[in-house]
């Protein structure tokens, strides 16, 4: 039965992505509004109304607006903003993490999809607090590099304009100031007890990422080491989106850009037993966007959770 799908904020840089993926699948019907329609509340109302999912690629304060007009009981709400990824009536839009995060997003009508950074964080830390191999108090710290893309629309003008500031041509540290949108999703959903120092950089690509978080082996607990975390990972990262990585490194290198253009995401360790550096790369518009919100709609259909997916 073809399910009918609206994407409010079409026009922007995760909503066309979204777009352009699901306007080539039979399975769904997009209901489309107009330039003169898409910022009416009505029109906006109309549509959210009569969708069966809806897609909400907005600013945090416009997707709450946007749940607040959702009356019918049955349209299913996939949320790519900050808005709500810590809400506790939301599913939290990364199956991979466990059966209780796959069961929640079947059957929620309410679905977060996971931050671009946070997701990779995430993807490394939480199996290391569910299986005892971390304390909640560990003190982490986490690096992540990334496409400018991440930055949205104004931020893409700025890296490809042709007069454009030449400090754009060297990667720029931000989120100095330690209250980054995604520290709290970070510290939520791993369970940590404090969220990590982080430390976001954006470089002259147009998208893919790289999460590292350092991890000194004293740190480990229950006789935890590397070999062994190498294994916690193996088998919870096994499937055709997330999967773990032995050997990652392009001759010691590794490139942020590797998936670039892929929704999977690539897990891995390196490092020893007295330091490790968990790493999960992927690219910020795929498994940390538009890939993982589309596969939240597969996943909520009950069909192949890759449909519709470049990997």
């Amino acid at each position: 039965m073809t399910k009918t799908v609206f994407i409010d904020g079409k026009a922007g840089t995760t909503g066309l992505r979204i777009y352009e993926r699901l306007a080539e699948r039979n399975d769904l019907s997009l209901l489309l509004l107009d330039d003169t329609q898409r910022k009416d509340p009505a029109c906006r109302k109309e549509a959210l109304n009569s969708a069966d999912i809806a897609f909400l690629c907005l600013p945090d304060a416009a997707a709450r607006e946007s749940v607040s007009l959702v009356q019918n009981p049955d349209t299913v709400i996939i949320d790519t903003s900050t808005a709500h990824r810590t809400h506790p009536d939301w599913a939290y839009g990364f199956p991979e993490l466990s059966v209780q995060h796959k069961s929640k997003i079947q059957a929620s009508k309410r679905i977060a999809v996971p931050g671009c950074h946070a997701g990779g964080f995430i993807a490394l830390i939480y199996p290391l607090i569910e299986a005892g191999a971390i304390a909640p108090n560990t003190p982490l710290t986490c690096f992540s590099l990334t496409g400018y893309s991440g930055g949205g629309k104004s931020m893409i003008a700025d890296y490809q304009s042709t007069d454009r500031d030449p400090l754009l041509d060297a990667p720029r540290q931000y989120g100095i100031a330690q209250t980054h949108k995604h520290l709290p999703e970070m510290q939520t959903v791993t369970g940590l007890s404090s969220p990590p120092i982080f430390c976001p950089i954006v470089g002259d690509f147009y998208s893919g990422m790289e999460v590292t978080v350092p991890l000194f082996g004293s740190y480990l607990q229950n006789g935890f080491d590397a070999q062994a975390i190498k294994q916690l990972y193996r088998e919870k990262y096994c499937g055709p989106i997330v999967n773990y990585t032995e050997s990652a490194d392009e001759n010691g290198f590794l490139s942020a850009v590797a998936l670039g253009g892929k929704d999977s995401m690539q897990i891995t360790v390196a490092g020893n037993d007295d330091r490790l550096l968990l790493i999960a790369r992927y690219d910020n518009l795929g498994k940390g966007a538009s890939g993982a919100a589309i596969q939240c709609l597969n996943t909520v259909l009950g069909i192949d959770p890759t449909t519709g997916l470049s990997l």
